[in-house]
């Protein structure tokens, strides 16, 4: 199992939804995906594209304008 944490500060709805998308796709069963981005929109777009991808999400937080959202590959 690996993990990789991806910077996606600064990006726009629905980039971060989209990115993490491509990475997830190349992942491997357990693999652990953290992302941190500053879109507030994420906050709707990550949930919905795990609920689509039947991935799931750890943990997720919010530290100033970054969010954070930790994805486990189902």
């Amino acid at each position: 199992m690996s993990e990789s944490k991806v910077n996606m500060r600064g990006l726009k709805c629905p980039l971060p939804a989209l990115k993490a998308r491509k990475l997830l796709s190349r992942m491997a069963v357990g693999d652990v995906l953290e992302i941190e981005c500053t879109d507030p929109l994420a906050t709707i777009d990550i949930p919905n594209l795990v609920r689509e991808t039947g991935d799931s999400i750890e943990a997720s937080g919010k530290k100033g304008r970054v969010l954070t959202f930790r994805i486990r590959k189902s």
